[in-house]
């Protein structure tokens, strides 16, 4: 089947002839029908997940998907042929961006019934990394003050609508034009990071979600009220997190020197700090389908991309400016 891989760690993705998908005992197997595109891939290819995620290439890119059920395992008896659902792929098992995957079962949902395809297929990975980040990391209350970083990417929108949802007052960072945009999304505070310094015009909050790392995040712990956090997903990871993953004692002495810094700023100012990479769930996805159905959360689809030009979409991830999510759309594909 058709798929993009790449071969060597910092090597361009192309189109590749892999072998069909095993399905497992417990997998479903999935016609994709749409893949987001997600700054994780790129990332992932350029080794600089090499230490935590250590794949062995060739490997097929893509982190989530919409699609159509062609049949599952023998146990696995949640779905069957002609369901349409939604995924991320647990690590070591990634790979949408191909005409079909073997998807453990308990990393899939039913796809929400409100939304297209392709807009389902722009929701697990970033409202996954919500969920987690402001439900679990954060336990984000009514009442509570919450900052966005880069409110209108892709993970940013499913942001501002979750916590906005769970009672908080939101604020958020994007550049001026997108100020009413997000402001329709929910957020109650809007920063223009091109001419404000939201260091300075912001404090008291009680968690702030920091998809941008480096100095974004030592800038955010000075926002917080004793005892808040900052719940960062692009890094640095945390001695805590090197151990939660069960990493070996010399990559977990790594962790700690790279994270070092913020810890330290962190503990002076009696804040928090917490690094998430995000993990499969279809449970949580089930849940997010349910407030999608409901009109709370919508996903926003900035741009569509045709199978035949994946590697066109992920080279246009760090170069273009769009909002919500790019998807690869692949329905036009023979079944």
């Amino acid at each position: 089947m058709r798929a993009f891989v790449f071969d060597r760690y910092t090597q361009p993705v192309h189109e590749a002839d892999v072998p069909e998908p095993a399905v497992g005992d417990h997998d479903v197997l999935i016609r994709v029908d749409a893949a987001g595109l997600n700054h994780l891939d790129e990332r992932l290819r350029s080794g600089e997940f090499k230490a935590l995620l250590p794949y062995r290439p060739p490997v097929t890119l893509g982190h989530d998907l919409a699609g159509t059920v062609l049949r599952t395992g023998r146990h696995a008896t949640g779905f069957r042929a002609g369901d349409r659902v939604y995924a991320r792929p647990r690590d070591f098992r990634i790979g949408t961006f191909a005409e079909r995957i073997a998807v453990d079962q308990a990393d899939v949902a039913l796809a929400p019934a409100s939304i297209s395809t392709v807009e389902a297929g722009a929701l697990p990975l970033v409202a996954l990394t919500v969920w987690q980040a402001l439900v679990e990391e954060a336990d984000v209350q009514p009442g509570q003050k919450v900052l966005i970083h880069a409110g209108a990417g892709g993970v940013g929108t499913i942001a501002i609508q979750l916590a906005k949802h769970l009672g908080a007052t939101v604020a958020t960072t994007v550049s001026g034009k997108d100020a009413d945009f997000v402001r329709e999304l929910g957020a109650d505070v809007v920063i223009d990071y091109r001419t404000q310094d939201f260091a300075a015009e912001l404090s008291g909050y009680d968690v702030v979600l920091d998809p941008l790392g480096g100095e974004s995040v030592l800038r955010s712990l000075r926002v917080l009220r004793r005892g808040g956090k900052v719940v960062g997903i692009s890094g640095p990871p945390t001695p805590a997190f090197a151990k939660a993953a069960g990493l070996n004692p010399l990559l977990r002495l790594a962790i700690a020197a790279l994270s070092r810094k913020v810890r330290a700023a962190a503990g002076k100012l009696d804040v928090n700090y917490e690094f998430l990479l995000v993990r499969a769930s279809g449970d949580q996805l089930r849940q997010i389908a349910r407030l999608v159905d409901a009109g709370i959360l919508r996903p926003v689809v900035g741009a569509t991309f045709p199978f035949d030009q994946t590697v066109q979409a992920l080279r246009s991830l760090g170069t273009s400016s769009i909002r919500g999510k790019a998807v690869i759309d692949a329905s036009a594909l023979p079944a």
